[in-house]
């Protein structure tokens, strides 16, 4: 599926940093997209749901990204960012993986050859919670994501018997990152809930070895 992904794009005519924002509900083809995007050298722009057009509207303007993907209920409002943004794409993604995207992508290769990249290439820019000014970007690099998920996956001591119990958003550092890499990196697991349900997270528990979770 990342090799779909990237195929996709690349057949778009992104060149390696090219920005893809992504507005959309949790889901595993959001993950897809996202490791998509880094494997193809690509950077991706993960926005906040809660994001609203003021807000959004900044951020496109700011990263300047080459593909915007969104849920289907905002393209209205995305039509006229991406088009005052200079975004030349914009396509749609629901919760359960449906969308323009995706219909997009069905006869895209599922093989790729990845690009040979270096720690310092850029992977993700995060934009901050800008609580003392205007948010600000910041740039993570591929070497910054994989020192950090190797880390976590020693002193986690993950294994591939592990099952991590994922209910964060993937939209910030803890869901995306943390939550992901270390258990990829172990070929461990993953029960990935699309949202933090207290029933549903309990009844899940006797499956899971671990869990990440807000203080």
């Amino acid at each position: 599926e990342t090799a779909r992904v990237a195929s996709f794009l690349a057949g778009l005519g992104l060149q390696q940093g090219d920005r893809v924002a992504a507005q959309i509900d949790k889901s595993p083809q959001g993950l897809f997209l996202y490791l998509g995007c880094i494997r193809a050298g690509l950077c991706f722009l993960p926005l906040n749901t809660a994001y609203q057009r003021g807000e959004l509207g900044y951020f496109l303007q700011d990263a300047e990204p080459r593909v915007v993907v969104c849920r289907p209920q905002m393209l209205g409002t995305f039509e006229a960012l991406a088009q005052s943004a200079g975004a030349p794409r914009l396509y749609t993604l629901d919760e359960n993986g449906k969308g323009a995207l995706t219909e997009a992508m069905s006869g895209a290769a599922t093989s790729f050859d990845d690009p040979a990249l270096g720690g310092s290439a850029l992977a993700v820019i995060i934009y901050t919670s800008g609580t003392t000014g205007r948010s600000k970007g910041a740039m993570v690099t591929h070497g910054n994501l994989t020192s950090n998920g190797a880390v976590l996956k020693e002193y986690w001591r993950f294994t591939a018997s592990d099952v991590l119990l994922h209910a964060l958003p993937t939209f910030h550092v803890h869901g995306l990152f943390v939550g992901i890499h270390a258990i990829l990196l172990a070929g461990a697991k993953i029960l990935f809930h699309r949202r933090f349900d207290a029933p549903a997270m309990v009844a899940a528990l006797p499956r899971a070895t671990a869990m990440m979770g807000v203080p």
